[in-house]
């Protein structure tokens, strides 16, 4: 293949799908700017093995190589116990006029959204990920199973396992907050 064929399969394969990169990339590194890097990097990985992408499906192949260039990223250049959460929204720049009933409850979606992302970034990696390749991506098990390398069977796992555990987690914050 030749340097324009390349450019034009890299269009029509990678591109479509840089939304749900930067996504898992979000995901997996805990905030943009990261993302950011990593999406780049995956993007010259892809680049580069373009011509050996089998005409299949493009969004899996795309991702699985975001999470390779992630799990690289994030072992040079974080330590294995530190864990980001930096980029989450802020809820509380939010001003909200106490009349406005539209707005109080928007506050409060704000709110639940905010506490939903913590929670899924406090779950462990192969939850995490389970979780935002399925619930957030939309990718079937099987797709998920390609992405990550583990069977079917493992991806069902940690998928109940994070639910479980993210459940646990918001019920726990909640019965807190009560407290």
């Amino acid at each position: 293949m030749n340097g324009q064929d390349d450019q034009t399969r890299f269009a029509r394969v990678v591109l479509p799908h840089l939304a749900d990169a930067y996504a898992l990339a979000r995901w997996l590194t805990g905030n943009g700017i990261d993302a950011e890097d990593v999406v780049q990097d995956a993007c010259l990985r892809a680049f580069r093995g373009i011509a050996g992408f089998k005409d299949g499906n493009a969004r899996a192949w795309v991702l699985t190589i975001v999470r390779h260039t992630a799990y690289s990223w994030l072992g040079k250049n974080r330590p294995a116990t530190l864990v980001v959460t930096d980029d989450v929204e802020a809820v509380e720049g939010a001003e909200m006029a106490s009349s406005d009933a539209e707005a109080e409850t928007e506050m409060i979606a704000k709110a639940d959204a905010a506490r939903l992302r913590g929670a899924i970034e406090k779950l462990p990696p192969p939850f995490r990920e389970a979780l935002v390749l399925r619930d957030l991506q939309g990718l079937d098990y099987r797709e998920i199973a390609k992405v990550t390398g583990v069977p079917i069977g493992t991806v069902m796992s940690r998928l109940a396992r994070g639910r479980r555990r993210l459940t646990a987690m918001i019920v726990k914050d909640e019965n807190d907050a009560v407290a």
